[in-house]
């Protein structure tokens, strides 16, 4: 059981010289004497605090974004690669931002796989600046906890180009387009999983990881083996330029994209002979009506200002998640202190609460584990990590979200 108390009145989280910002529902947080509140920069705020559980109590720390406010802005954390990671807190100093968590699951060991390196890449889609990066692998190849009731891996949270903060569905449509061959579906897009049968297309935003990843398992059984039907071709600026029997490695040129078929899609590629003239078109699809300036994997928990029903109430680990408020316009990004002390972690029905209790209409989970990481800028304007980490350590991850005020 959560203990919650509601404090305080509106809570903005301003400084006195900055413009009026978007009025902020006062968030019902915890009575606690250790809680701590302060401003990052204007129309960003941190607050930390304790709640007691059924199982102890888990230290919780939540940055609250205005995104109404003129120069607060959020965006994709990125590593310089789909099949990359780094610290949130490196990737926040680099890319400028204020703010920063970690974002989403991402497949970080291939045990079942011998000889088989693990990507780094995500489980959902992502977009960066307004353009796809990834697809979502198959449901059942995703890592991390069990997807929630009628939860999908092309679930997204992420903000529109109009401004707004929301979550949504991003589906791939795309083609590769013959004149000797006809057209030909596109399965994937930088996923290290393809569906059984289909072509995935792998551009040089995937990075230099090998490939190999993309043909193991099938698409309700993550363990299961990798396919010895596989065919890789080169398509350099919209022309077969080689082919390969084994999915390759190392950096994609710019102007060049690799496509990869197992089973039946490795048997379409086998036609499409060096010289052949090849376009290949893609694009997420959004379920919603508006484009998403950027996005990436998050399973909504909480939706009309409820939880889901069915949620977990028995595993309590540290979580990440991100909630919306005011119709998109504010955002808050909330992460848990780690394993060691005194912090229990939550489980995800009383993450889903949490979210609820402090205001959020919509809210969604993201990794968390040892990946749960939330930094922010300090008094001194360095970025530090606010959470209690797993073993005392920041892991490298793949994505999240980054908060600018500029």
């Amino acid at each position: 059981m959560l203990v919650f108390a509601v404090v305080g009145a509106a809570s903005s989280w301003t400084s006195a010289s900055a413009s009026a910002p978007v009025p902020v529902r006062a968030a019902a947080v915890p009575a606690d004497a250790a809680a701590v509140s302060e401003v990052v920069a204007p129309g960003v705020g941190y607050r930390a605090f304790t709640v007691r559980t059924s199982h102890g109590s888990a230290r919780v720390h939540v940055l609250t974004v205005d995104l109404g406010r003129r120069g607060v802005q959020a965006g994709l954390l990125y590593a310089g690669g789909v099949a990359a990671r780094e610290k949130v807190s490196v990737m926040a100093a680099r890319q400028r931002a204020v703010a920063a968590v970690n974002g989403d699951f991402f497949d970080i060991e291939e045990s079942q796989h011998p000889g088989v390196q693990a990507t780094g890449a995500t489980s959902g889609p992502a977009v960066r600046d307004g353009g796809p990066l990834k697809a979502a692998v198959p449901d059942g190849q995703r890592f991390g906890w069990p997807l929630p009731r009628g939860g999908s891996t092309e679930d997204v949270f992420g903000v529109g180009v109009d401004g707004i903060a929301r979550t949504g569905r991003l589906t791939l449509r795309g083609h590769i387009r013959t004149a000797a061959h006809g057209t030909l579906p596109l399965g994937g897009l930088n996923q290290y999983a393809l569906p059984v049968g289909s072509i995935g297309a792998f551009t040089p935003r995937w990075g230099a990881t090998s490939r190999a990843r993309a043909v193991c398992g099938t698409d309700d059984v993550r363990a299961a083996p990798c396919t010895r039907d596989a065919y890789e071709v080169t398509v350099r600026h919209g022309v077969v330029r080689s082919v390969s029997s084994t999915p390759g490695s190392g950096r994609i040129p710019e102007g060049s994209v690799v496509l990869l078929g197992r089973e039946a899609g490795a048997k379409a590629l086998r036609a499409l002979k060096p010289g052949t003239a090849v376009k290949v078109d893609y694009r997420l699809v959004s379920s919603g009506r508006a484009s998403f300036a950027f996005a990436l994997g998050a399973h909504p928990i909480v939706v009309s200002g409820r939880p889901f029903p069915g949620l977990d109430t028995v595993v309590a680990e540290p979580r990440s998640a991100i909630g919306i408020a005011r119709g998109g316009h504010v955002m808050r990004l909330l992460s848990t202190d780690g394993r060691e002390g005194t912090s229990s972690g939550l489980t995800v029905s009383e993450l889903a609460r949490l979210l609820a209790t402090l205001g959020c209409d919509v809210g969604a989970y993201l990794d968390g584990g040892g990946s749960a990481t939330l930094a922010t800028r300090d008094h001194t304007g360095h970025l530090v990590v606010r959470n209690a980490l797993d073993h005392g350590e920041e892991r490298a991850v793949s994505n999240g979200v980054a908060v600018y005020s500029r």
